[in-house]
């Protein structure tokens, strides 16, 4: 093998878990931010944690954020409490700093 070889595998293994812990953070994210709005609609329990997993699968159906912050948003309207984008944005972003944070902290 030469250095190039080395090199490359080396970031190959780099962008793969940096992708790994991107897509930890952004489901821990997605799960915090769920418990979140859980506790608005007045869910607890197994309830709240069953939403809060319908988020995080929510997040599949497209990429980026849209499809979370729509099913939220939709969520909260049915049950009379709507939020502005703005205010779920800054949640969302709330959160992902709060995810970065744990999985750095190995939790």
């Amino acid at each position: 093998m030469t250095t190039f070889d080395d090199r490359r595998d080396a970031f190959e293994k780099q962008f793969a878990h940096d992708e790994e812990l991107r897509f930890k953070a952004t489901a821990r994210r997605n799960k915090l931010f769920g418990l979140w709005v859980a506790e608005r609609l007045g869910k607890t329990g197994a309830d709240a944690e069953a939403y809060a997993k319908s988020v995080v699968l929510a997040d599949f159906e497209e990429a980026g954020d849209a499809d979370v912050l729509r099913k939220v948003s939709q969520d909260l309207e049915g049950a009379g409490l709507s939020m502005a984008e703005p205010e779920l944005r800054a949640k969302l972003i709330q959160f992902t700093e709060r995810a970065v944070e744990d999985i750095k902290a190995g939790r």
